[in-house]
């Protein structure tokens, strides 16, 4: 049986254009990542939601 690594959350959050589409990665604290993908619009909404909280 071959050894496992432990999947980690540590590292940079990523978000990258794949085709129409935006891939969002965030790393999480129990470890893995949520990957989520969003088209402009929900990209667009997102941002104006988080603007919205740090202002």
């Amino acid at each position: 049986m071959a050894a496992m690594k432990p999947r980690t959350g540590d590292g940079p959050m990523e978000v990258v254009r794949e085709g129409r589409g935006i891939i969002m990665r965030v790393p999480l604290e129990g470890g893995g990542r949520l990957v989520v993908e969003l088209n402009q619009a929900e990209a667009n909404e997102l941002g104006t939601a988080i603007q919205a909280v740090m202002d």
